[in-house]
């Protein structure tokens, strides 16, 4: 099984899709003339804008929603996994894949606000993601082939492959802190005991939230998204300060790391990237599904806004979590060969897992260091693993809406609580490397899908041009009319522009 996975790792995260992630955020950076960057202002607008109306959620909670899928045991186990297998250099290309993938994230969000729906539930929510947005633009039976694609594949990945790895870096944190604990006979094998109290309490909170809904999620993640971020970079902050004099070696070091010719076209650049859109998702399909099911007058807005989520994930936490490490020097540096070309920490420290980040904040706070992190790693895990349910929740509902079915999301319910029970207890290389080939996957099949896309029709170009035109006319309202801009397919947009410029005859209706 090990060998298959590697072997799958092999294909899907190969050099094209390498330079795939980078060339997407370039070439939508461009040609939105770095939207990411002229429109930073607006985006901090956005997020302070409540929503009023009974549907959907607001910018801010699909925000969080999106943050708590961004930002999770990645931001800590994967920046320390990026320098351990990659270098220094590593972290300057998760630094180039946030910036470019900044603007894939505005054309993915985007489209799904355009492309998305009511939920034939609950007339009050929106859905939305990659299989709504592919099966309506692209129409007939390719459409819906390619969208059954996409939603079968994040339905894989969000609802086996991806929660595991949260899981795993809590159970990780939680033995780095208190031990194993006595040993105890299960179906995967002997279990630490303290092991199992970790994943026990996870799965009990989880059920409690994942059974109230898209509403729920959004009103736990918008609380604690925040909070826990803001206390992870200002514990960050705190150790940059204290060692503020290695701050520009350690940048130095950061930057012409990710330049050598080996680390620049191998481990460095490889390992960046992975780790970047497994931190950030820009490009990987799954942020746009908390755009789709936010309230918004115009889809140019939750783009926006969700372009500002990769800022947040990469730029701030997973910064926070490189400096941490590198400044305290508490990291090894292991080559393709299993050789250590940097070694701080003894050999057996496990190098895809929190360890590095535990004990760098250990290192300067002492035995306080190590509760820190694990406390962090299990809100930050625990909400990813949140937004890992809705986001194959959303692909089910996608599949079964054109028949009714009864019990589907129950079974999604249960088989991703039992993805993380299976992933607290496993491996962490092992866990890691399943993960991996759940973000190329889908990777993979949106990027390349969206690219498709821009060149038939460029609806989020013109979305964006249309924002724009609104904004320099000094509207209050903006509002977003598809038939006239020549976007096709949002059949959402159009019914909901027919009923504010006649709601007596809809309500008649």
């Amino acid at each position: 099984m090990q060998e298959l996975i590697n072997t799958l790792n092999g294909l899907i995260w190969s050099k094209p899709l390498i330079y795939l992630c980078l060339g997407a955020g370039l070439f939508f950076s461009v040609l939105t003339r770095f939207m990411q960057v002229r429109h930073f202002g607006e985006m901090l607008r956005l997020l302070a804008k409540p929503n009023t109306a009974q549907q959907g959620i607001s910018s801010f909670q699909a925000l969080a929603v999106a943050l708590s899928g961004r930002v999770g045991t990645g931001n800590i186990a994967g920046v320390a996994a990026a320098i351990g297998f990659g270098g220094p250099g590593a972290v300057f290309w998760m630094w180039v894949v946030a910036f470019l993938g900044a603007s894939t994230a505005y054309v993915e969000s985007t489209l799904a606000q355009i492309y998305k729906e009511r939920d034939q539930n609950d007339p009050n929510e929106y859905r939305g993601g990659p299989a709504y947005y592919f099966e309506k633009f692209f129409g007939g039976a390719a459409g819906k082939a390619y969208g059954i694609l996409l939603a079968v594949s994040l339905i894989v990945s969000c609802g086996l492959f991806l929660p595991g790895v949260q899981a795993n870096g809590v159970a990780n944190a939680v033995t780095t802190i208190f031990g194993e604990g006595d040993m105890v006979n299960t179906m995967f094998g002997e279990v630490g005991g303290n092991k199992l109290v970790a994943v026990l309490v996870i799965l009990v909170v989880l059920g409690m939230i994942i059974f109230g809904g898209i509403k729920r999620i959004a009103n736990v993640t918008q609380i604690v998204v925040p909070f826990m971020a803001l206390g992870y970079i200002i514990m960050s902050v705190l150790i940059i300060a204290m060692n503020a004099h290695q701050l520009p070696s350690i940048v130095s070091l950061i930057i012409s790391d990710a330049f050598t010719a080996q680390a620049g076209f191998g481990a460095a650049i490889g390992w960046g990237v992975k780790r970047g859109v497994y931190s950030n998702e820009a490009g990987q399909g799954t942020g746009p599904h908390a755009a789709a099911a936010a309230e918004v007058e115009h889809p140019a807005q939750q783009g926006m806004v969700q372009a500002f989520s990769v800022y947040v994930d990469t730029l701030f936490v997973c910064s926070a979590t490189a400096f941490m490490i590198l400044i305290t020097g508490q990291y090894n540096v292991q080559n393709e060969a299993g050789q250590f070309v940097v070694q701080n920490l003894p050999t057996d420290t496990v190098i895809s897992s929190p360890a590095f980040t535990q004990l760098a904040v250990a290192s300067m706070f002492g035995g306080f260091g190590k509760v820190f992190v694990g406390i962090a790693i299990f809100f930050f895990a625990f909400t990813t693993i949140l937004a890992y349910y809705y986001i194959a929740e959303t692909n089910v509902a996608y599949l079964t809406r054109s028949f009714k079915t009864t019990g589907s999301l129950f079974v999604v319910k249960v088989v991703i609580m039992m993805a993380v029970a299976y992933g607290a207890v496993g491996g962490a290389g092992y866990v890691w490397d399943i993960g991996d080939i759940g973000v190329g996957l889908t990777a993979w099949l949106n990027i390349v899908g969206i690219i498709v896309i821009f060149f038939m029709a460029k609806p989020t170009l013109t979305a964006l041009k249309d924002y724009e035109e609104q904004q320099k006319a000094g509207v209050k309202h903006f509002t977003f009319d598809p038939q006239k801009l020549g976007i096709k397919g949002a059949l959402f947009w159009e019914e909901r522009l027919r009923q504010q410029k006649n709601p007596t005859e809809d309500k008649a209706s």
